[in-house]
């Protein structure tokens, strides 16, 4: 117990600390959400921002996570055991390739496939049995990029992420599996100090980096957990436990699926963003998708103790159905139209802004505007 307490004050603190350095080096680097790295050519923003923000901010959450939770396993006091240590570093893996894929143009695919990697190497096939071992990495890579998208205003992923570390860290030792729970105890407080920077007006963001950490941390310790038990109460349980980013995924799917738009390009049809549209501000956004996180979580932990039966997680799996319906009906904003380029009429001067890029110069008399 109290080397509990003092484990998670430590990973707090370090990751505050880590996260106050890491955006003055962010900031002095050019390495922003909105610029490229080191070539700093131009990047899309992401669309619920609406100004750079310093980057970085998940190598604070992985080195406060994976540094305090060495130090318990080096030391004795809370050894993670074969199977944590294992999720531990596939995690470290997933979070340098979404380092990389923050600081260069990596293809998403890349991402995926490392996800999909790692993931391969932490399910537990022995309970699982490989049939059931393939879905278990599939819905893993799903959980996965579903937090990756969460991360499209300030607060919302660090937000949904440390409820739900705090409840699976629950369900882990309701299940004896200390060195999970300890791991997944000191990922809630890393989080929670990365929020300290990370609360809107965010002074830090994740990036692909921390989101892509916490996700699979998250993702793979629900299948550990789960492995052992019952398929009804197992997987209802899982679900309810990330039901909002799997909400926030499939609305995004069915939204993109429907409109037209391709499915992995960044557009302002998350459900942080329709929630602003109908007015909520972005503390308002993250109390909302907490409120939302805690409920669903709630679910899982009171299913898993046994205090709730299986069929309790038909009510976060019927908000899911809601929320698709409603991107479903309302698919979000389309893409812009180019805006009209002014072409000259025969022997007036060519416009710089069709000549070479550059500043465009006012239309020759005469011009024509085709749309």
């Amino acid at each position: 117990m109290l080397y509990g307490i003092t484990a998670a004050t430590a990973a707090l603190l370090l990751t505050a600390a880590l996260a106050a350095l890491l955006r003055s080096f962010s900031l002095r680097f050019g390495v922003v959400d909105g610029t490229g790295f080191p070539a700093r050519r131009a990047k899309p923003r992401a669309p619920g921002r609406a100004r750079p923000v310093p980057l970085l901010g998940g190598v604070a959450v992985v080195g406060g996570t994976a540094l305090v939770g060495w130090a318990g396993d080096w030391t004795g006091a809370a050894p993670l055991g074969p199977e944590a240590g294992r999720l531990l570093v596939a995690a470290i893996v997933v979070a340098l390739l979404g380092l990389a894929a923050d600081l260069l143009p990596v293809p998403p695919v890349v991402c995926v496939a490392g996800v999909v990697a790692a993931a391969a190497l932490t399910v537990p096939y022995d309970e699982l049995g490989v049939p059931a071992g393939a879905l278990a990495v599939a819905w893993i890579v799903f959980v996965t990029q579903a937090f990756r998208s969460l991360d499209h205003a300030d607060g919302v992923m660090g937000t949904v992420a440390v409820i739900t570390a705090f409840a699976l860290s629950g369900c882990a030792a309701a299940e004896v599996m200390d060195g999970l729970a300890a791991l997944l105890s000191v990922l809630a407080a890393a989080l929670t100090g990365f929020l300290m920077h990370g609360w809107p007006p965010a002074r830090i963001a994740p990036g692909r980096c921390g989101s892509l950490f916490a996700g699979f941390v998250l993702a793979a310790a629900v299948v550990q957990v789960h492995a052992e038990r019952p398929a009804g109460p197992g997987f209802g349980a899982g679900f309810a436990l990330t039901a909002v980013a799997s909400a926030d995924a499939v609305l995004v799917l069915v939204s993109r699926r429907r409109a037209g738009r391709p499915l992995l390009r960044p557009a302002p049809d998350h459900l942080v963003h329709r929630l602003r549209r109908a007015g909520l501000t972005r503390q308002g956004v993250m109390v909302v998708t907490g409120l939302a996180a805690f409920a669903g979580a709630s679910v899982g932990l009171l299913i898993d103790l046994g205090w709730l039966g299986a069929g309790a997680a038909w009510w976060p799996a019927g908000a899911v159905a809601v929320v698709a319906v409603a991107g479903a009906v309302r698919p979000g904003p389309r893409p812009r139209r180019s805006p009209p380029h002014a072409i000259p009429a025969p022997g007036g001067p060519v416009p710089r802004s069709l000549d070479r890029p550059g500043r465009p110069r006012p239309a020759a008399p005469g011009a024509v505007k085709v749309h």
